[in-house]
């Protein structure tokens, strides 16, 4: 089996026990990761940190978010632009949001376009070695890619439950590596 398709199996398994959470305790376990990360986190006030708002049975990190943002955070959502690109656009209290496709919402076009400095990353399944397997279409891969490319190197945490984790994700040189991982147990830095 290539790595691709053991990625592929592995995305499915773990979306699958992230799926049969019930919603109540992903509510819990989203308010956890809130309480974990958002003063374990470190940065400056002024610091741009991308977010994300949840889709499917994704955790709610807005109340992260917005823990963050009493901390002096800049914040900004991806925003899908020609189902390739992700653009981050500020996220500013009060903003009219809109759909950006795929089931999310986020700020509009006039919103200012930023470059994170730090990037809280959805993912499908990661290891302890801060390896992950995303969804597939490589939206994350390739914005990073471009940060890297403008000179900028984002500090990476993924965000995930617990049921998300597994012994070794198969890692390819081009696969980007996280810094650290936050769940509903705890922030760990790899």
């Amino acid at each position: 089996m290539s790595n691709r398709e053991r990625k592929a199996v592995i995305r499915r398994e773990r979306l699958a026990a992230r799926d049969a959470i019930p919603v109540d305790l992903r509510t819990e376990y989203s308010l956890a990761m809130a309480e974990y990360g958002g003063d374990r986190l470190e940065f400056v006030p002024g610091t741009i940190i991308s977010g994300f708002f949840p889709i499917r049975s994704e955790a709610d990190i807005r109340p992260l978010m917005a823990h963050l943002r009493t901390r002096g955070a800049r914040l900004c959502l991806p925003i899908i632009q020609d189902r390739q690109t992700i653009l981050f656009r500020e996220l500013v209290v009060g903003a009219d949001l809109i759909d950006t496709g795929f089931g999310t919402r986020g700020p509009g076009p006039e919103a200012v376009v930023l470059d994170p400095e730090i990037m809280l990353v959805p993912l499908s399944a990661f290891d302890a070695r801060g390896h992950r397997i995303g969804y597939g279409a490589g939206h994350y891969d390739r914005a990073i890619a471009r940060l890297r490319e403008k000179g900028h190197d984002p500090r990476l945490i993924g965000i995930a439950f617990d049921c998300q984790e597994v012994a070794e994700v198969p890692f390819e040189p081009h696969d980007v590596q996280l810094e650290a991982i936050l769940t509903e147990s705890g922030y760990r830095q790899f």
